[in-house]
C-alpha cells in the first residue's frame, strides 16, 4: 500500500514529551501565567524543536508538550544544566495543581507536512 501524499512511513526520528497537569479549574489563568513568565531554556538545548502548553476541553486540564530531534535529544536535556536552571524557577505555588504532573513520552511512526 502506497502511503498517503506527503506522509513519511516507518522509524522516525521525532519524539515528542507530554507532561499532563491537573490545575485547580479556578485558577487556570493563574497557571498560563506562571508559564508565559518562566524562562525553559530550551533554546540552548541541541535536537530541540518546539513547545506548546495546551489547555484541554476539561477544565483545569493542560499538557505541556515538546517535539525534539530524537529521544537522545529530549534525555539529554533532562540531563543538561538549561533542564536544572529551568525547573530551579518553575516552582508552582501552593494548592495550583490537583496532582503530580504525570509524564508520557512518544516516537512518530508516521509523520506528515503540508
Amino acid at each position: 500500500m502506497k502511503p498517503a501524499h506527503g506522509a513519511i512511513v516507518g522509524p522516525m526520528a521525532t519524539f515528542i514529551a507530554m507532561n499532563h497537569f491537573q490545575v485547580n479549574p479556578e485558577r487556570g489563568a493563574e497557571f498560563e501565567e506562571h508559564w508565559r513568565k518562566r524562562e525553559t531554556y530550551l533554546h540552548e538545548v541541541p535536537g530541540f524543536r518546539h513547545f506548546a502548553l495546551l489547555r484541554g476541553d476539561e477544565p483545569g486540564s493542560y499538557v505541556s508538550h515538546s517535539t525534539w530531534a530524537s529521544r537522545d535529544a529530549f534525555e539529554g536535556w533532562t540531563r543538561s544544566e538549561a533542564f536544572r536552571k529551568a525547573h530551579a524557577q518553575a516552582r508552582t505555588p501552593e494548592g495550583l495543581l490537583t496532582g503530580h504532573p504525570r509524564l508520557q513520552t512518544f516516537e512518530a511512526v508516521i509523520e506528515q507536512d503540508v
